[in-house]
């Protein structure tokens, strides 16, 4: 896996490859919750090399309790997705963000637990110190960029449950699945890779539904 350079050449290709990307906006009629993910980008433990923030959220929530996830959540009222997701992102993590931080967005993603996410990037310059809120967050890493360009990633697998195949990405930390894995793989390929790539067809998995 070759190694992203975090410096101002990967931050201003992303800025690039997002405002050309035409972004997909669901238009759901009201159904689904609008909720907002920050994608994230900072620099990784090993100095001069592009990671990403990537969470376990506690056992103790109510909804997708333990899972793998992105800070991120609901829309409050009169907020954009680009605002949520900054916010959610200092509730969670302790890590404050400006709008100038904010790269782009992805398409709308809607799952099966009724939200439609719209994934925000986010650039975070130098360093930054991570302090997860226990109430939300029961563990944070901060993963290589280079890791979503692993050998036999992404995993495609069929269930019986849908027609739709899942997306699932392994990470060094664990295996991750939709809706974050279908997230990061849009990253990797729209703002990394340069690749006009859909991803809302991918299904999650069944343990992700409720």
């Amino acid at each position: 896996m070759t190694p992203l350079r975090f410096d101002a050449v990967l931050r201003s290709t992303i800025v690039g490859r997002l405002g050309r990307f035409d972004r997909r906006r669901s238009d759901d009629g009201g159904e689904l919750k609008r909720a907002a993910v920050a994608v994230v980008v900072v620099e990784s433990d090993l100095p001069g090399e592009a990671a990403f923030l990537l969470t376990k959220r506690t056992p103790r929530l109510r909804a997708h309790g333990g899972q793998w996830a992105l800070p991120g959540g609901r829309l409050d009222p009169g907020e954009t997705v680009e605002q949520t997701a900054l916010r959610e992102l200092e509730e969670e993590l302790g890590v404050a963000a400006g709008p100038g931080d904010v790269l782009g967005v992805l398409d709308d993603y809607p799952t099966r637990s009724g939200y439609l996410i719209a994934p925000v990037v986010v650039w975070i310059p130098g360093g930054v110190t991570v302090i997860p809120n226990p109430a939300e967050v029961a563990e944070a890493y901060r993963i290589r960029c280079a890791e979503l360009f692993r050998e036999g990633s992404p995993e495609i697998v069929a269930i019986e449950e849908s027609d739709r195949p899942i997306i699932r990405l392994p990470l060094p930390v664990a295996t991750v699945n939709a809706p974050t894995a279908a997230v990061l793989y849009q990253f990797r390929e729209v703002a990394l890779a340069g690749r006009a790539t859909r991803v809302d067809h991918f299904e999650q998995p069944v343990f992700a539904w409720r």
